[in-house]
């Protein structure tokens, strides 16, 4: 059973340019994309056609859903600009891609990925913990890849540098479908981030 919801309409993946080597992060992937295609979401991604990146969009486009790109000019030609998509937009600069992304999707999801995976991944828990967003975030935990950063968010509370409430913004599954149900499902609510004497 898959959890649905009418405000729920787009899913910001991100993910990395390279394809990696392990079988099971490929396999999610498509897995991922499959999922967003049976639940009628449009996948908004990074615009490129290799890697990952044109995994995803490779998968969704072939199982007739909706893509939309957002790539600067200039990574055009070293990203592969994937030229097949539903839209594809192309932007002055990073951070106007980055903010596109953010506006046009409902949620985001993280794959395994490299330092822009990882940035993109840190800007939406920072605005949403500072109240520019209030969006759902997961991260696709395929053969816990992303276990030593859970514990880091887990240290970072256990220091009193980080609220348990925005600790738990960040959700984690290694299953496509059931970190889509838990997105669908989370109910986001607004939590100051700075710490004071009466949080410690």
């Amino acid at each position: 059973m898959t959890i649905t919801a009418p405000d729920f309409r787009r899913v910001c993946v991100f993910c990395a340019s390279s394809p990696g080597t392990d079988p099971a992060i490929t396999e999610a992937t498509v897995e991922l994309g499959r999922q967003l295609v049976d639940r009628d979401l449009e996948l908004v991604f990074g615009g490129g056609a290799v890697g990952l990146m044109g995994l995803i969009a490779d998968t969704v486009l072939e199982g007739g859903g909706r893509v939309t790109g957002v790539i600067p000019r200039n990574l055009f030609a070293r990203e592969v600009g994937h030229t097949s998509l539903t839209t594809l937009e192309e932007v002055d600069s990073m951070h106007v891609r980055k903010a596109r992304m953010y506006d046009l999707a409902d949620a985001f999801i993280a794959l395994p990925g490299g330092f822009g995976t990882l940035e993109e991944l840190a800007e939406t828990l920072t605005w949403n913990q500072i109240g520019i967003l209030r969006k759902p975030v997961g991260v696709l935990d395929v053969g816990g890849f992303w276990q030593p950063l859970l514990a880091l968010l887990d240290t970072m509370v256990d220091k009193t540098i980080l609220k348990p409430a925005n600790r738990e913004v960040l959700l984690a599954d290694e299953s496509p479908s059931a970190l889509l149900d838990a997105l669908v499902a989370q109910d986001l609510t607004y939590v100051p981030k700075w710490i004071g004497d009466s949080d410690i």
